[in-house]
């Protein structure tokens, strides 16, 4: 048996306010924003380490009991020190790029002889190992481009949301957001 879930116009219209208030200072208060995101996801690091390791120690499970651990030393680490964090997660994200555009590379030489446009796989690649590149360079660049990307996503989530509520009431509508079976 389905169950629908409706969601009334104010607090959609509450959430699109919430938004774009914090997508504006993800963009006035960059260093602040990121300094609270990065501390948020170590809280969720604790507590789901924490519930890990309950799990893991209740069900027997050393496999999830470690896993446990680990989410709570990184937790922890990630709140004690969140430069380190946040310089990590940069790093990461260059790695990525630059394994990427090498695979596009390696993908555009073997497709080389099937695919007419294998150019613009070339390029893409070049981009790729480029952004890599910038971000291993220039850290503290690619955490203010994070947190804009984020401060620009909430803005943009935010006017859809309270646009979406002022239709609803507009309307006298329910929007009904989903069935469950």
């Amino acid at each position: 048996m389905g169950r629908t879930f409706a969601v009334s116009w104010l607090p959609l219209a509450i959430r699109g306010v919430a938004g774009i208030l914090l997508g504006i200072a993800a963009f006035a208060w960059t260093g602040l924003t990121l300094l609270v995101l990065i501390t948020l996801f170590g809280a969720y690091l604790l507590v789901d380490g924490l519930f890990a390791l309950i799990a893991g120690v209740r069900g027997g499970s050393w496999l999830v009991g470690v896993e446990g651990l680990l989410g709570i030393v990184a937790g922890g680490l990630v709140i004690w020190r969140p430069g380190i964090a946040a310089i990590a997660l940069v790093y990461l994200i260059a790695l990525w790029a630059v394994l990427t555009g090498a695979a596009e590379l390696g993908a555009a030489y073997l497709l080389r002889r099937i695919l007419p446009s294998e150019w613009l796989l070339v390029i893409a690649g070049i981009v790729s190992i480029l952004f890599g590149v910038l971000l291993a360079i220039n850290p503290s660049a690619g955490l203010v481009t994070i947190t804009w990307l984020f401060g620009a996503y909430m803005i943009v989530f935010g006017a859809l949301a309270l646009a979406l509520g002022f239709r609803l009431r507009g309307s006298r509508a329910t929007l009904v957001v989903g069935s469950i079976n």
